[in-house]
């Protein structure tokens, strides 16, 4: 999985298991974590700060454009959000970590999607010569 679809997964499992009232401690601050580090990482972008907390309220709605924040913001080459939200994943979904779920390689690949529940319409040019 790229860089900043992981940032952007975890934060949303965060906040739902936060709104949830469920959560652990430990995934609390590694939740609470992961959000300092996003906003330290988009603390030069102008709608960086109000982008990751309406994400926080509406994760589905929001996950495009705090995508567009993070990655304007360098966060490809981020390590530290990287394994900040690594750490989260596996505390929220421990099976789908362990599965590799949140590990993607799309090398060489054509109309890629992650995620569960999405929906992707493609047209490729079948034209001779194309």
């Amino acid at each position: 999985m790229d860089p900043v679809t992981l940032v952007v997964t975890a934060l949303a499992a965060g906040a739902g298991v936060g709104l949830q009232g469920t959560a652990s401690a430990t995934v609390m601050d590694a939740y609470a974590g992961l959000k300092a580090a996003a906003r330290k990482r988009l603390s030069g972008r102008p709608d960086g700060g109000l982008v990751l907390a309406r994400h926080e309220a509406e994760p589905e709605t929001w996950a495009g454009p705090l995508a567009a924040e993070l990655a304007a913001a360098g966060t490809a080459g981020d390590s530290e959000l990287a394994v900040a939200a690594q750490t989260l994943l596996s505390l929220v979904d421990a099976a789908g970590s362990r599965a590799g779920k949140y590990t993607v390689d799309v090398r060489g690949s054509q109309g890629v999607q992650v995620g569960d529940r999405t929906v992707q319409h493609n047209t490729f040019d079948t034209r001779p010569g194309r």
